[in-house]
């Protein structure tokens, strides 16, 4: 499978060392890598097909300041869709009102037939790519009923319906930004873990134990982690975070995935004809 990183925060923190330890598991997870510097409607997007620990350009990026309200970061073991650029996370597209949605995806869609139109009108061919589609046709059909834009509490309320059915026999790990809210979401127990600090929250597949994070002026010095720093995220729960503070935690389900390597198998033996 993949691995995802996400931070949300009310300062600008330098991200830098972090990410290098997060892109160093491209070992495992070498068929693409993705960063998103998000601010808003506005985000700075690159991505490459190829392991991160291969790629000059990431390299040279990763000397270069690395801070946002919001970072998304990406990196890739293809199990649906080829190895290409535009199979690559993050994907990113707009509703109807403008806003720009964010996301990156660590898992498997192994059966949801509501999503399959979005094979014909996806740009790419991972499922990752359809969930984004899906989630903002069903933002969009809410805000036509509604007739004006949706709130905060609408928009998390329109993703959880959706997370909760799209979790029943699939694997869904993901984070998604919407220009303002983080919104985070596992249904695999140990496959998801955040650290909360005073300016923000930084979520990682597995804790980032080797790394720190640099603070702005207004909080000068620096975190290193170690292990008691990081816990898991709660399965079959959607949380909401604006900046470093939860606003949002919604009701669990029980569509909890379990790991089936046969069915992973099934699926990629399908995908590539064989």
């Amino acid at each position: 499978m993949c691995q995802i990183f996400g931070y949300s925060g009310y300062e600008y923190i330098r991200l830098n060392d972090v990410l290098k330890e997060f892109f160093s598991h491209s070992d495992l997870h070498p068929n693409g890598w993705g960063l998103a510097l998000l601010n808003g409607e506005q985000a700075n997007i690159e991505r490459e097909a190829l392991s991160a620990n291969q790629s000059v350009y990431l390299a040279g990026r990763l000397t270069d300041n690395i801070s946002a309200p919001a970072v998304l970061a990406h990196i890739r073991y293809a199990t649906i869709g080829n190895v290409e650029l535009k199979n690559c996370h993050p994907f990113t597209g707009f509703d109807s009102d403008g806003r720009r949605w964010t996301l990156i995806h660590n898992g498997t869609i192994f059966d949801y037939p509501p999503m399959d139109e979005y094979v014909r009108r996806q740009k790419g061919d991972t499922d990752s790519e359809r969930i984004l589609l899906y989630i903002i046709d069903r933002l969009n059909e809410e805000r036509s009923r509604k007739d004006e834009p949706l709130s905060d509490v609408e928009r998390f309320s329109v993703i959880e319906k959706y997370i909760r059915a799209m979790a029943a026999g699939n694997k869904l790990n993901l984070l998604i930004y919407d220009g303002e809210i983080l919104y985070a979401h596992s249904n695999l127990a140990g496959s998801l873990h955040y650290y909360k600090g005073s300016v923000g929250v930084i979520f990682s597949t597995e804790p980032l134990i080797n790394s720190s994070v640099f603070y702005g002026d207004g909080h000068p010095g620096e975190k290193r982690f170690v292990k008691e720093d990081w816990n898991e995220v709660p399965i079959n729960t959607l949380l909401a975070y604006r900046g470093a503070e939860l606003i949002y935690t919604g009701t669990p389900h029980s569509n909890e995935y379990h790991e089936d390597a046969e069915a992973v198998k099934q699926l990629y033996l399908a995908f590539s004809n064989l």
